[in-house]
């Protein structure tokens, strides 16, 4: 299977560069026998009673952080995972490498070692007694590089769910953050509940597949976690005949590593599965999710779920439609095929 197979245009215009307004503002694709165009926070329509909703609860840090080198040269630090209370993997963009040992200074003051570089990443111990705090202070919300402008307050809300939770992640799970409170409240009063996983989005979501091949593509490693209360509340689900619908490919990612084995179990650790065509889905019956780039894995593993066809159908219908694409754009509802 080729990277070409899984290429499209996407006219520029269709990149939202903005949230809506409201959450549920949003428009979501409906595909099962025929494709349906909606709204949002209409989606109440096309569950029912007695199906499960599995969100990813990783809550975004404010990952991207300016600073100068010893020799005064401008440096942009983008964390890719906290490590500890002090250090962190990161992506350094310089006009020159900075040298091992050296110190980043940031823009308050507070400074960073390099301590090592390693496949690209860098890991800094921040002399702090709090890095969260640290980041909270000084750090930008690391907005994706097809969102072309910088971030502003509103994203220090609009790029997070509303159940965000477990710090950690340097990309929003897009696909909950069409969901409002009231919209989980109402979903509930119809019996539709939810349950939650976790797996801290790295930034390498953002990176196309490189390889011709794309059984040759090496995924990045992300932390996930999936705990007993979760799995019980899928298994009894299952057992009633109810759907499971991950909100979201991380939450796909995280329920499908977690029954790796053919019987789901609570799991926490790493995770790099590929999901391409060929994958045979053990738990998820139905995904909410955003549109994805072209040549990326996500695009494959909507491929995998859909068939690679239907999945181009939908996108065609999507872009002839004016849908909005990509973190902050619009939402497809889509049924499992097999």
């Amino acid at each position: 299977m080729l990277l070409s197979e899984f290429d499209f245009d996407l006219p520029k215009r269709l990149i939202a560069q903005n949230p809506p307004e409201r959450r549920t503002d949003s428009r979501l694709l409906v595909a099962d026998e025929t494709i349906v165009d909606a709204n949002f926070h209409q989606i109440f329509n096309f569950l029912k009673s007695g199906d499960l909703l599995v969100m990813n609860n990783t809550r975004v840090i404010p990952a991207r952080l300016f600073g100068h080198k010893e020799s005064g040269g401008k440096v942009e630090i983008m964390i890719e995972r906290l490590l500890n209370d002090k250090q962190v993997l990161a992506m350094i963009k310089a006009s020159r490498a900075p040298k091992i040992d050296s110190f980043i200074t940031l823009e308050n003051g507070d400074k960073a070692q390099i301590l090592s570089k390693e496949s690209g990443f860098y890991t800094l111990d921040f002399v702090t007694d709090s890095l969260l705090e640290l980041l909270d202070k000084v750090g930008h919300i690391p907005l994706p590089p097809y969102i072309e402008r910088d971030d502003e307050k509103d994203d220090l809300e609009r790029y997070q769910t509303v159940f965000a939770h477990k710090e950690g992640a340097v990309a929003a799970p897009t696909a909950g953050l069409h969901f409002d409170d009231d919209l989980i409240d109402q979903l509930a009063q119809q019996g539709v509940d939810h349950a939650f996983v976790t797996l801290h989005v790295g930034a390498g979501t953002f990176q196309p597949v490189k390889a011709d091949k794309i059984t040759d593509h090496k995924m990045h490693s992300e932390y996930f976690e999936i705990d007993q209360s979760t799995v019980d509340k899928i298994n009894q689900t299952k057992a009633n005949g109810g759907r499971i619908i991950a909100v979201g490919t991380t939450a796909v990612r995280s329920i499908e590593s977690a029954a790796k084995s053919g019987q789901l179990k609570s799991t926490k650790g790493e995770t790099d599965i590929f999901i391409y065509p060929g994958y045979k889905f053990k738990v998820v019956d139905m995904l909410i999710t955003n549109f994805h780039l072209p040549k990326s894995s996500l695009l494959m593993l909507v491929s995998a779920f859909i068939g690679r066809d239907r999945m181009f159908e939908i996108y065609r219908h999507a872009i002839e439609n004016d849908y909005r694409f990509f973190s902050y754009g619009d939402a497809m509802l889509l049924k499992n095929k097999s």
